[in-house]
């Protein structure tokens, strides 16, 4: 077989290659509703699981107010309290504590994406995110985060609530 011939077939063949992939791509991207629903089951499991940790604190940190998040800021959970202490003098100090932790709503980015943000007595100790592709979320990962984030306020309130005392 002369060289033009092969050449021409060389060029076909990498011509069909090019074509697959470029298939084999669009088959792999999701459509927007694809994304879309995507999102919202992993909305509503996590902020579920956000809500029913978050509730718990109030049990053992009597004054906190829960409150239910959603809408613009994102779907989740939070606590917080304002507490007066008055020095010896009549002198009053208020000192405001919350933390609060949503799934944010869903941007161009395609990303699910939860924040934290964490304040005792006027003092704010978190302010985090962490997010991953929605494609390539591990949803376990987000739990130990809500877990591990709730857990640590719980423990510098405590520490601070002591310190207080």
């Amino acid at each position: 077989m002369e060289f033009k011939a092969r050449l021409q077939r060389a060029i076909q063949r990498g011509v069909h290659h090019a074509h697959a992939q470029q298939e084999e791509a669009a088959a792999k991207k999701m459509s927007e509703d694809e994304l879309r629903s995507l999102h919202t089951r992993y909305r509503l499991n996590l902020s579920e699981k956000i809500e029913s940790c978050i509730q718990h604190l109030p049990a053992h940190f009597p004054g906190f107010q829960y409150e239910t998040i959603y809408g613009e800021r994102g779907w989740g959970g939070a606590i917080s309290r304002d507490d007066i202490q008055i020095s010896q003098g009549g002198k009053r100090n208020n000192q405001f504590s919350r933390l609060e932790m949503t799934i944010r709503p869903l941007s161009s980015m395609h990303v699910l994406d939860l924040t934290a943000k964490g304040t005792v007595r006027n003092r704010e100790i978190y302010n985090r995110k962490h997010f991953e592709q929605l494609t390539e979320v591990d949803p376990d990962n987000f739990v130990e985060l809500i877990d591990l984030w709730i857990l640590e306020y719980a423990e510098i309130f405590a520490t601070d609530s002591s310190k207080s005392k």
